[in-house]
C-alpha cells in the first residue's frame, strides 16, 4: 500500500511532475541504466557537469521531469561511441535553437529537436551515416513511448520487454497525477510493485491475474518493469 505523506512546506505549490519522487535505485531501474550512471548524470563530478538538475539531491531523489531527461538519455547512451558530455553539448545547442533550457521535456524535440540533434552530432562530432540511422530511430522509438500534453512530456510508458523495439506494447505507464508517480498497468490502477511484491512471495502469473482480473502477459510485464536490470 501507498502512504500518501504530506508535503514539507518548501514543496507545497510546486507542480506534480516537478516534484522529487524516485529515489535514485528506483529511477534507475526504471530507465534501465545503473545507478552510478544515472547519478553522474544528475549530479556530474570534478570532471563532468550534470546533464539534468534533480528535484532533489540529499538524498538524490529524481523528480516525473528528471524521469523523462534520463529514459531519452538512456536511448542516446545505447548508441555506440557517443558519450553523454557530448550529449550534453549538442542539447545545449539544441536547446538554444529551440528555446527551451531544457528541451528533452518538450514535444518540440520530437519533431525539430531530434532532426537539429542528429545534425549537430554528425557535424561535430563526425559520426558515420550508419550511426546517424542508429541514433535517429533509437530517439524514435523511445519518444514514441512518451506522451504529450500541450508542448510538455505528461506520461510515460517505459521499455519492459527488449528495451528498443517499436512493437512493444506500451502496458506499463507512469504519470505523476495517478498512483503517486509510480508504474501501473496501463488502462488499470495496479501497481506494479505490488504485483511484483505478490510474485515474489509465490503467488503465480494465473492466480495474480485472475485475482486482477486483467491478462496473464499484464501481469508478467508489471514483474519485468519492478525486476529488470539495467542493460
Amino acid at each position: 500500500m501507498t502512504v500518501n505523506k504530506p508535503l514539507p512546506d518548501r514543496l507545497r505549490g510546486v507542480p506534480l511532475r516537478e516534484l522529487p519522487a524516485y529515489p535514485a535505485p528506483r529511477a534507475a531501474q526504471i530507465v534501465r541504466v545503473p545507478p552510478s550512471t544515472l547519478r553522474l548524470w544528475a549530479c556530474g563530478d570534478g570532471a563532468h557537469k550534470a546533464l539534468f538538475p534533480p528535484a532533489s539531491t540529499g538524498p538524490l531523489v529524481l523528480s516525473f521531469d528528471n524521469l523523462i531527461e534520463a529514459f531519452v538519455l538512456a536511448s542516446m547512451r545505447r548508441v555506440h561511441n557517443l558519450s553523454m558530455q557530448k550529449v550534453r553539448k549538442r542539447l545545449d545547442t539544441v536547446g538554444k535553437k529551440l528555446g527551451y533550457e531544457r528541451p528533452l521535456l518538450h514535444a518540440r524535440f520530437r519533431t525539430d529537436g531530434v532532426r537539429l540533434f542528429v545534425e549537430e552530432a554528425d557535424r561535430i562530432l563526425e559520426i558515420s551515416h550508419q550511426v546517424q540511422e542508429v541514433l535517429r530511430g533509437f530517439l524514435d522509438a523511445s519518444l514514441r513511448r512518451i506522451e504529450w500534453e500541450g508542448d510538455l512530456a505528461s506520461r510515460l510508458y517505459p521499455w519492459v520487454r527488449t528495451g528498443q523495439d517499436p512493437a512493444d506494447p506500451r502496458s506499463i505507464v507512469i504519470d505523476p497525477r495517478f498512483g503517486f508517480g509510480q508504474p501501473v498497468i496501463a488502462g488499470t490502477g495496479i501497481e506494479a510493485r505490488i504485483v511484483a511484491q505478490r510474485y515474489r512471495a509465490g503467488e503465480s502469473f494465473l492466480a495474480l491475474a485472475k485475482d486482477y482480473d486483467v491478462a496473464p502477459e499484464l501481469i508478467e510485464d508489471a514483474i519485468r518493469c519492478e525486476t529488470r536490470e539495467a542493460a
